[in-house]
């Protein structure tokens, strides 16, 4: 029987790790936005553009609570994921950062595309060398193949995760659904990340 620190991970690599992390799967739809209702086995979901979507939702969906964590959680030798942004200098500007724990060291390690707007990509790797200037943090995120700098802006959203149920899923919430797309175009809810007393998950 899975536990429930599994089914963590198991979310916890999907949102971080990309359409890359399973090459031999079709990618997963990523839906954001507020829960508008639940149903029995369905769950409809308003996007973040205002647009409804409604989606199978089986006994076995993931569901994991998305929290806050202190920016300090950040340290040298830390296993992160950030969505970020290029700079002109061509470092990345932090969108989020998700603090993994010990545990999950590896999970989607690289640099890819991501779909959080225009230019965005997703970079999971080791924190090497970390400069706190004002309420900043300069640091460099090295991954297998390649290195990073990161600037994590004052105010950028710090998650991490703990396990989740289906109680969690009340209209209202904020969430981050990955689904698979059925034949018939419809979605499946796989895993659901439901922000923690209002979070907006920020990935």
């Amino acid at each position: 029987m899975l536990t429930a620190r599994f089914l963590v991970l198991s979310l916890a690599a999907s949102l971080a790790a990309g359409p890359l992390a399973c090459a031999q799967s079709p990618a997963p739809a990523r839906v954001r936005g507020t829960i508008s209702s639940v149903g029995a086995g369905d769950l409809q979901v308003t996007t973040r553009s205002g647009d409804k979507v409604t989606l199978k939702l089986p006994a076995d969906t993931v569901v994991t609570i998305i929290e806050p964590i202190a920016i300090d959680a950040i340290k040298p030798g830390s296993f992160i994921g950030t969505a970020a942004r290029t700079q002109p200098d061509g470092t990345l500007r932090a969108l989020e950062v998700q603090v993994f724990p010990e545990s999950m060291r590896g999970v989607g390690e690289g640099h890819r595309p991501w779909d959080l707007g225009p230019d965005s990509t997703m970079t999971n790797g080791t924190v090497g060398t970390l400069e706190k200037v004002t309420d900043e943090r300069t640091l460099t995120l090295d991954y297998k193949g390649g290195e990073k700098t990161v600037v994590v802006p004052a105010g950028a959203p710090i998650i991490t995760y703990e396990p989740g149920s289906t109680a969690a899923l009340t209209p209202g919430a904020h969430v981050i659904v990955t689904a698979t797309r059925n034949p018939d175009e419809t979605l499946t809810a796989v895993r659901v990340g439901v922000g923690k007393d209002g979070l907006v998950p920020p990935m």
